[in-house]
Parts: structure tokens; sequence; C-alpha cells
């Protein structure tokens, strides 16, 4: 039985920063049959131009909202330290570059971590350096930064983010995170429990029984 668990996500996403500790959990009690794909959704393509500050208002609301609903940490400070940009494409990159070095979870951690926590920007790619950089620090050397530069401007990174970008658009209309399970070939919408991995994992076991 061929079972994958698609997981489509921006690393800029905020509701996807607000799931992110019961994504954790989830993963953890998935059956070892079950096969995790992330795909990259990318909220917002390239773009130089700063933010309209009507739309770094409404972001910022929403941000609010996660916390009030989630009791998700946010640091305010980046509307104001920063040049917001609608542009997340950068960050899916360096999450594609990072894979291939096997850190596909732990960029994604840490540009969330970067952008909500440390007010930082991962739409500029100094950032998603400087986080790359800090993992080579935290991995002993076993990630390596040089190595994330260059895959992160090559060509092959630029055509499976649009690979991802495609699934993504397949897969589901149901905006960022969302889940979808493939068994034998048939696709299952898997609800999302912001604050309860068990009603997933519930379903999924459901979708699993012949």
């Amino acid at each position: 039985m061929d079972i994958t668990l698609y997981y489509i996500h921006d690393p800029m996403c905020s509701w996807c920063w607000g799931y992110s500790p019961t994504w954790h959990m989830l993963k953890e009690k998935l059956p070892s049959k079950i096969t995790v794909e992330y795909v990259a959704g990318g909220l917002a393509p390239d773009s130089d131009e700063p933010m309209p500050i009507a739309q770094q208002q409404a972001i910022e609301g929403y941000w609010r909202t996660i916390e009030t609903k989630l009791g998700t940490q946010f640091n305010y400070d980046f509307w104001r330290k920063n040049i917001p940009r609608r542009s997340t494409y950068n960050a899916c990159r360096a999450v594609i570059a990072a894979n291939k070095q096997g850190a596909q979870q732990e960029m994604i951690d840490a540009i969330q971590q970067g952008y909500y926590l440390d007010a930082l920007n991962p739409s500029d790619v100094d950032m998603l350096i400087g986080v790359a950089q800090r993992l080579t620090v935290q991995t002993s050397a076993k990630f390596n930064t040089a190595q994330f530069i260059q895959d992160l401007s090559a060509k092959e990174t630029e055509v499976e983010l649009q690979r991802q970008l495609n699934l993504a658009r397949s897969l589901t209309q149901q905006g960022f995170p969302s889940l979808v399970l493939e068994v034998n070939g048939r696709y299952h919408q898997i609800s999302i429990d912001y604050l309860n991995y068990k009603t997933s994992l519930a379903e999924i076991l459901t979708k699993l029984v012949p």
C-alpha cells in the first residue's frame, strides 16, 4: 500500500507557525508506513516592492488573532524593524535547498523562529543565509552553508519550487496549512485541528482501513 501525507505549507505562513507544535506531534504519531511529503505552496511571488501599510496592518491583525486563539508567540517589532515585502518564494527556495542536505524541517523551524520571534525578514536572502550559518553551527558543520548558498539560486531549486507550487494547487484550494492523504492513488483532504493532533490522526487512520 502506497501512502503519502502531503503537508502543504509556506515557511512565512503565520497559521503554519501557529500549527507547528501540533504538526510536530502529529508527525511523531503517524504510522511508519506513511511517507510525509512537504509541499511549498508559495504565499506570494518574488517582489522588491514594500508591502502597503494597509496590508501590513491586516497581517499584523492575523498575528493577533492567532495569538489569541492558539497562544502562539509573535514579536511585533518585525513591523517596525523591517521594510516588509509580500514575497515568500525565497523562503520556500531555502527550504528546498536545505532539503538537499536533509535539513528541511530544521530550516522551516529556523525561518519561522527568525521571523516570528527574532523579528527578521525571510524575504531577504541575507536573512536566509544567516539562518543557514546558524544551522551549520548547531549541527557541528554537518550542514554546509556554502552548499546551501549555491543550491538556493540553482536552476534545479527553481524547477522544484515550480513543481511544488503546481502540486499544491492541484492538491487543495483550502490554503495553508493543509493536509492531503494519498492512499493508492486516491486523495483525501484531512481536517486540521490547530490545538489537538488527535483529530487529524484519527481521520488519517480511518482512511487506512481497507
